[in-house]
């Protein structure tokens, strides 16, 4: 596996939960976070090296996530399977929630499904992640005040032989701005090229963010990295050192309480 590798425990589960000491009511997700596959869709035909495609999951993605929870004492959530078995991101029934094809690449164990083992498929990996979710921002605001919910993804830097994608980092966002504005402006000063709703719109595809907090009100964001610039860990640990103090800033700005002070 790449250094970028989360190290999941067995068995294959929907979620994996990180629990942090809650400093703050801030949870952390990520929908992206692992390239495994159940044994009984036998990796969906696919060979080990296309499922470790950024097709498969978002690389680095999983353990910049942990290293943010670590940082800011703040719960994660992690999706176990992979974007290929069902993607977490994607209302179930929306086209790219279970690809044929990705990248250019066929997925033999996606095609020719019938509605039932798709829902089947939901059912076992996606409804456990977002239940999952609820229930964390449920229990962070037990005690009162709402919640905030960051998404962290990564990009490839290379979408179907396209031109190369110049930003580092991307901030995605669709109606509410309060976090991910002054964190494009922070990242900015800080002499980064940083997309605004690049490389993808968060107007488009910010299914978790739009279910758990946009309809709800709850702060949040949606962060994506190159995933050239998660390769080693030590990449990881310098952007996780950059997003948690911007993140930090931008928190308090927005009136987040922070239960240490």
């Amino acid at each position: 596996m790449p250094a970028s590798f989360f190290p999941f425990p067995a068995p294959i589960r929907p979620v994996h939960c990180l629990n942090g000491a809650r400093r703050r009511p801030l949870l952390l997700v990520c929908d992206h976070a692992s390239p495994l596959v159940p044994p009984d869709l036998d990796g969906l035909g696919l060979p080990e090296a296309e499922r470790l495609r950024h097709i498969g999951w978002d690389p680095g993605a999983a353990a910049l996530t942990a290293a943010l929870a670590r940082r800011l004492r703040a719960p994660a959530l992690l999706a176990g399977v992979s974007r290929l078995v069902i993607d977490c991101n994607r209302p179930p029934g929306h086209p790219t929630s279970i690809c044929a094809e990705s990248d250019g690449t066929a997925i033999p164990g996606n095609q020719g499904l019938d509605a039932a083992a798709r829902r089947r498929r939901a059912a076992a990996w996606y409804e456990p992640y977002h239940q999952a979710i609820a229930a964390e921002l449920a229990r962070l605001e037990s005690e009162g005040g709402s919640a905030a919910l960051v998404a962290v993804h990564s990009f490839t830097p290379c979408l179907n032989g396209g031109a190369p994608r110049p930003w580092p980092v991307g901030v995605l966002w669709n109606r509410d701005g309060r976090l991910a504005l002054p964190l494009i402006r922070a990242l900015r000063g800080q002499g980064l090229h940083c997309g605004d709703n690049e490389p993808y719109s968060g107007r488009v595809a910010n299914h978790t963010l739009d279910r758990h907090a946009q309809a709800a009100g709850r702060l949040h964001v949606s962060l994506e990295i190159r995933q050239s610039d998660l390769a080693e860990q030590a990449q990881i640990a310098a952007w996780a050192d950059c997003l948690a103090a911007l993140l930090e800033h931008a928190l308090a700005e927005a009136g987040l309480a922070d239960c240490a002070e």
